[in-house]
């Protein structure tokens, strides 16, 4: 059973490299042949959009390689059988993170092509989206501290039953011969 597991997940992993090795390159292409088609004005780029594009081409460059690594499974060359499947792509946190990332920069670069250098704006949703996560998760906590009146696990709440516990009251209250009524020994 683990060993379809494995097998499931080097699959996936696989198609995922597959993607990111296509989207190194063909948001590039698509973001200049729609620059050709839609935008010809435009042709040469300017020195602000080329650097634009080089700055966030790096990140994007990284995180791919980073996952490309991260999630290629090794098989032994002779066999072909599966030794490591490696990490799992589809995980969510921080592999997740890296995928929206690279979806956003690729994203951009086309629509740029396509519509213009001020579809770079949407590239402020990353760090955007790294404040509010810091805010929610670190910063307002501690500022504005982690008291809350919710009872948690902990500290159950007394009035609450479960259904048996009210079913067997209301027997008890009848007068139901059933129910036992126990009491604390000391």
């Amino acid at each position: 059973m683990a060993n379809a597991s494995a097998k499931r997940i080097a699959s996936q992993n696989e198609t995922t490299v597959k993607t990111l090795k296509l989207g190194m390159i063909l948001p590039t292409i698509t973001s200049l042949v729609l620059r050709f088609l839609f935008r010809r004005s435009s042709l040469p780029p300017s020195k602000g959009s080329v650097v634009i594009y080089i700055i966030t081409f790096f990140p994007g460059f990284f995180l791919s390689n980073y996952l490309i690594k991260n999630g290629t499974p090794r098989r032994d060359p002779t066999t072909g059988t599966l030794i490591s499947y490696g990490e799992d792509l589809s995980q969510p946190g921080v592999t997740e993170w890296c995928f929206d990332v690279l979806y956003i920069t690729w994203t951009c670069q086309i629509g740029s092509g396509a519509f213009g250098e001020w579809f770079w704006w949407l590239y402020l949703v990353i760090p955007l989206y790294a404040v509010f996560k810091l805010w929610t998760s670190v910063i307002s906590p501690m500022v504005l501290g982690r008291g809350t009146s919710t009872p948690t696990e902990d500290t159950p709440d007394k009035t609450a039953t479960s259904k048996r516990q009210e079913k067997l009251r209301k027997r008890q209250e009848k007068g139901d011969p059933r129910v036992r009524v126990q009491t604390g020994r000391k």
